[in-house]
């Protein structure tokens, strides 16, 4: 079954749509969630383009949405979001929306291997034919290179000694499933808190294998260079470093001087071109969080281009 509940429904669909007939990009689409609210939104003048490195979640929903003549999709990242707008003859976007979260069924399905409370080949990437697999990096990399990617993907404090243990096990017997990942851990993390340390080794092995921080970061840039007047972009982040991104993103291009600080006045004439609308990210409420566990991290930020 293909599933996935989407996080912060009306909040994202109040902040993105100003345009009921205008033009809107998500970089997500994921199962089609947030995608038909949205729709339901927009009149039958308006256009959708919706792209997804998962080919799983871009079968699903060109099947959903095959009907709708406003919607294109494309198997790729949210990063080609310029040469796909060429494509479509699309010069400007009323609204630009993406949901970095992983969705439940990539989680839930033992096949994907996004997972490690099911065994399924060590593989974390969105698109299995592009890149290489986490495998790859657990059999092949240095002890250190493994230990900063968990450090700083994964934010885990215990990163060199986890890297130690990998090496270590790799020399016996190659690591290509999940399951010996997950062991290798059990087997020096403490059991109150190996399920937080597991979660944040497999994300940080995913960010890295995706490339997903630099992608997010090349996908903001793009997006504010096609996004009109008053158009808004809206981005759902699940962890604090794709948060601390959008944040700091949304912060420099709402300055109006970046002249060094010990500049006595302004020489650089920057001029602002976001207008940031959420202040504080908007958060699910305790109900919704209820409904969702899963959508506990979640938090949302919107800026609007002036």
């Amino acid at each position: 079954m293909l599933y996935h509940t989407p996080v912060l429904l009306d909040e994202t669909v109040e902040y993105l749509v100003t345009d009921s007939s205008g033009v809107y990009f998500e970089g997500t689409i994921g199962f089609g969630g947030h995608t038909k609210k949205i729709l339901s939104k927009l009149t039958k003048s308006a256009k959708y383009i919706g792209t997804d490195k998962d080919s799983t979640a871009y079968d699903h929903c060109r099947t959903l949405f095959k009907d709708d003549s406003r919607v294109k999709l494309f198997n790729t990242s949210f990063t080609n979001i310029l040469n796909i707008s060429r494509i479509e003859f699309i010069e400007k976007y009323d609204g630009i929306f993406a949901d970095l979260g992983v969705s439940s069924f990539q989680l839930d399905n033992k096949d994907s291997g996004f997972t490690y409370r099911e065994n399924s080949p060590l593989d974390l990437r969105m698109d299995k034919s592009k890149g290489y697999p986490a495998s790859f990096v657990v059999n092949t990399f240095k002890e250190e290179e493994i230990a900063n990617i968990i450090y700083k993907y994964g934010e885990e404090r215990n990163s060199r000694s986890i890297a130690k243990r990998i090496v270590e096990h790799r020399k016996v017997s190659k690591i290509e499933t999940t399951e010996q990942l997950r062991r290798i851990v059990e087997e020096i993390t403490p059991s109150r808190v190996v399920n937080k340390s597991l979660s944040r080794i497999f994300q940080a092995f995913r960010i890295f294998v995706n490339d997903e921080l630099n992608e997010l970061e090349d996908f903001l840039e793009k997006s504010l260079s096609i996004l009109k007047k008053g158009g808004r972009i809206v981005i759902i982040t699940f962890h604090s470093l794709e948060d601390r991104i959008v944040k700091e993103f949304f912060k420099q291009q709402t300055l109006t001087c970046v002249c060094p600080p010990e500049f006595p006045i302004c020489v650089c004439d920057t001029t602002p071109s976001l207008k940031i609308l959420t202040k504080k990210p908007v958060v699910p409420t305790d109900e919704e969080i209820d409904e969702n566990s899963r959508s506990r991290s979640a938090k949302l930020r919107v800026a609007e281009k002036i």
